[in-house]
């Protein structure tokens, strides 16, 4: 009986030594660097990058950020052209009213009526058959015209549709505007600065001529007016019986 205990003991002690020098078999084969029995997975973060956002996807995408921006380009273009247009819409009409102007017919008749140049009193009436008192020059004279009174800086306007016939200066009177209303009726526009105007241009009834300037020295004690004068066939005729 005893026997048969020490004969398993030492059959079980033999197994165990055969396990034990199997597994040390097995991991020196491990580190004399032999192929690892496991499958080796190759490495998918580059995979999943590129399924996660298509080639397809990506070129889709920037076309619909180039298109919006060529959108907005095109939308700011329009709106500069529009700008454009309407910056240069005054100058256009502006032309227009010009050639307008050239083809004026004066046609003005002794049943025409004239606007006033200048609002203001008469201070000195027209007077070509007697004398009437000038009280800057102390004296009696005659008077071709009418001395209208009026603020310096005053805007003067056309009293009718004319050509501006000349445009010079004296002493008397300083700088004028001789205007040509047709029918050889004309104008002459005195006591004025800043003139607006040129000789040989057509200007409309009401279209500002110049300015009321400092009074001369004939003109001083009167102050500030303009000097109205009109003519028919080079004679002098009140213009009073003109005005509206």
């Amino acid at each position: 009986m005893f026997k048969d205990k020490v004969f398993l003991v030492l059959l079980v002690l033999g197994l165990l030594t055969i396990v034990a020098a199997a597994g040390v078999i097995t991991v020196q084969r491990g580190n004399g660097g032999g192929e690892s029995p496991y499958l080796k997975v190759p490495d998918q973060s580059n995979m999943i990058v590129q399924e996660s956002v298509p080639q397809e996807t990506q070129v889709a995408v920037a076309g619909e950020s180039n298109a919006t921006k060529k959108e907005e380009m095109q939308a700011v273009d329009s709106g500069k052209a529009t700008a454009k247009q309407e910056t240069q819409a005054p100058a256009v009409k502006a032309g227009t009213d010009k050639n307008a102007a050239k083809s004026l017919v004066l046609n003005f008749t002794d049943a025409a009526r004239m606007t006033w140049p200048v609002k203001g009193n008469v201070i000195l009436d027209y007077s070509m058959d007697s004398t009437i008192y000038f009280p800057t020059l102390d004296q009696y004279k005659c008077n071709p015209g009418v001395v209208i009174q009026g603020d310096v800086s005053t805007p003067v306007i056309a009293p009718a549709n004319a050509k501006v016939k000349e445009i010079g200066a004296n002493e008397e009177i300083g700088n004028y505007v001789v205007l040509d209303l047709g029918n050889k009726y004309t104008t002459v526009c005195g006591q004025l600065k800043e003139l607006q105007v040129k000789e040989n241009e057509y200007v409309k009834e009401g279209q500002v001529l110049g300015y009321i300037a400092e009074p001369t020295k004939y003109y001083s004690v009167e102050g500030a007016n303009i000097f109205f004068e009109l003519t028919h066939e080079d004679k002098a005729i009140d213009p009073l019986n003109q005005m509206k």
